[in-house]
C-alpha cells in the first residue's frame, strides 16, 4: 500500500499575500511530497508496509533503528495537519467553545496568541509550535523539534505552526517573527474548534 500526498484544501495561490504560491510550490510540492516519496522507498518489505500512517508513526517512534521511517511518516502527518490549520478565510478571533477554552487557559485570546508566537519564534533549530489539549482537558502550548509530533503521546493537537526554514524562507527570508505574525492572518479557527471537540 503506497502512501499518497493528500491534496491541499485550497489552491496554491489562495494564501497570498501572507504565504506565496512559490512557498506552496516548494513547501507542499517539494518538501511534503518528498517525505511521501521517501517513505514509499523505506517501508516495502518491512513490518510497516501494510500499516496506516498513524500506526507507522506510533510503531517507528519506539524503534531507534527506524528513525528514518519515523521522520518521514511524522512529517507527512505534521504537514497534512498544518495545511488544514490554514485557510484563505482564516484569521481574526475564534468564537464559541474555543474562545472560552483559550480565555480560560491563557487569560485572553491575545495572550494565547502572544505565548504561542513566542514558542514558535524561539524554538531552536527546526520544528513545530503546537496548541494541544492535554489528557485532563486543559490546553497547553508545546514545541517539538524536527519531525517530533504530539500524536506519539497522549496530547491531542489542535493547531500547529511549522517553523522549519522551508516554511518561510521564500517569503520572509530569515525573519521567522514576520512569518509567525503573518501566520495569524491564515489560522483556520473552524478546524481548531473541530479538533477541540
Amino acid at each position: 500500500m503506497a502512501f499518497e500526498l493528500p491534496p491541499l484544501p485550497y489552491a496554491k495561490n489562495a494564501l497570498a499575500p501572507h504565504m506565496s504560491e512559490q512557498t506552496l510550490d516548494f513547501h507542499y510540492g517539494k518538501h511534503h511530497n518528498g517525505y511521501v516519496v521517501k517513505l514509499n522507498t523505506l517501508v516495502p518489505g518491512t513490518k510497516y508496509e501494510s500499516m496506516s500512517l498513524m500506526d507507522v508513526i506510533a510503531e517507528s517512534s519506539k524503534v531507534a533503528a527506524d528513525k528514518g521511517i519515523f521522520n518521514n511518516s511524522a512529517q507527512i502527518w505534521n504537514h497534512s495537519f498544518y495545511w488544514e490549520c490554514l485557510s484563505p478565510d482564516g484569521g481574526g478571533d475564534p468564537s464559541g467553545a474555543l474562545y472560552d477554552a483559550l480565555t480560560s487557559s491563557f487569560g485572553s485570546v491575545d495572550t494565547f496568541r502572544e505565548q504561542f508566537s513566542q514558542k514558535a519564534v524561539t524554538l531552536f533549530g527546526s520544528g513545530w509550535a503546537w496548541l494541544v489539549k492535554k489528557a485532563d482537558g486543559s490546553l497547553a502550548i508545546e514545541q517539538t523539534s524536527n519531525a517530533d509530533t504530539p500524536v506519539t503521546g497522549s496530547d491531542t493537537p489542535l493547531l500547529t505552526c511549522d517553523v522549519w526554514e522551508h516554511a518561510y524562507y521564500v517569503d520572509y527570508r530569515n525573519a521567522r517573527p514576520k512569518y509567525v505574525e503573518a501566520y495569524w492572518n491564515l489560522v483556520n479557527w473552524d478546524f481548531v474548534a473541530k479538533n477541540l471537540g
